[in-house]
C-alpha cells in the first residue's frame, strides 16, 4: 500500500536520490530546475508516496513563478515515481492531492514542462502557454498550463520568473501546521 503525505524535512536524500534515478544527474541543467534553484516549494505543496514502511517511491512539489508580468502561478515539478513502482497509479495520485491542495489554498494557475499525454488528464492544455516562455531552452511543445481558476492565465504574456521564497543556507523543516491540514488529504494507492 502507498500513501500520499506532506513531505517532510527527512525526506530531503531520499528524494534527491529518486530524482536521479528517474532523470539522472544532469536534471539540474533543464530550465525549470533552474527556476526552482535555491528556492522553497510552495507552503504546503510538497509531497511524497511512500510505501507502508515508510520508503519514498514519489515525489512532487510546486513552486512560486509569476507567469509573465504580475501573474501569480505555480510551477509543478519534478514528478517522480521510483521506476519499480511506475503504472500503479502513484504519479496520478500525487497529481490529484497536489491539484486539489493548490485549489484550496486559493492558487489560481499551474504551468509544467511535462508529457502532454499524461497531463492532459488532469486538464493541463499547451493552449495556455502559448504566449509565454521560460526563462532558457525547452520544448514548446512539452509547455503547459491548468487554469484552477477561470481566465488565471488569460492573455498571460511574457517570461515566467521564479517568486518564491529563497532558501535558507541551512534547509529547515516543512511547518508543522502544513501537515496537520494535509492530513484529510493523505491518499491510499494500490
Amino acid at each position: 500500500m502507498i500513501r500520499i503525505e506532506p513531505e517532510a524535512p527527512g525526506d530531503a536524500g531520499a528524494r534527491e536520490n529518486l530524482l536521479d534515478t528517474a532523470f539522472g544527474s544532469r536534471r539540474s541543467a533543464k530550465t525549470s530546475e533552474r527556476l526552482r534553484a535555491e528556492r522553497e516549494p510552495a507552503h504546503g505543496l510538497a509531497f511524497a508516496a511512500k510505501t507502508g514502511s515508510g520508503r519514498l517511491v514519489g515525489t512532487l512539489r510546486l513552486w512560486h513563478v509569476s507567469a509573465g508580468r504580475e501573474r501569480p502561478a505555480l510551477l509543478l515539478g519534478p514528478l517522480a515515481v521510483h521506476p519499480a513502482f511506475r503504472r500503479r497509479g502513484i504519479g496520478s495520485a500525487l497529481m490529484r492531492v497536489a491539484l486539489a491542495e493548490a485549489a484550496t489554498l486559493g492558487h489560481a494557475a499551474v504551468i509544467l514542462v511535462g508529457d502532454e499525454p499524461f497531463y492532459r488528464r488532469f486538464g493541463f492544455t499547451r493552449a495556455l502557454t502559448e504566449h509565454l516562455r521560460l526563462p532558457g531552452p525547452f520544448d514548446r511543445d512539452r509547455f503547459l498550463g491548468l487554469e484552477l481558476a477561470a481566465g488565471a492565465l488569460k492573455n498571460a504574456r511574457g517570461v515566467v520568473v521564479a517568486t518564491g521564497t529563497r532558501m535558507p543556507a541551512r534547509a529547515t523543516e516543512l511547518p508543522t501546521a502544513a501537515h496537520r491540514r494535509l492530513t484529510p488529504h493523505a491518499r491510499r494507492v494500490s
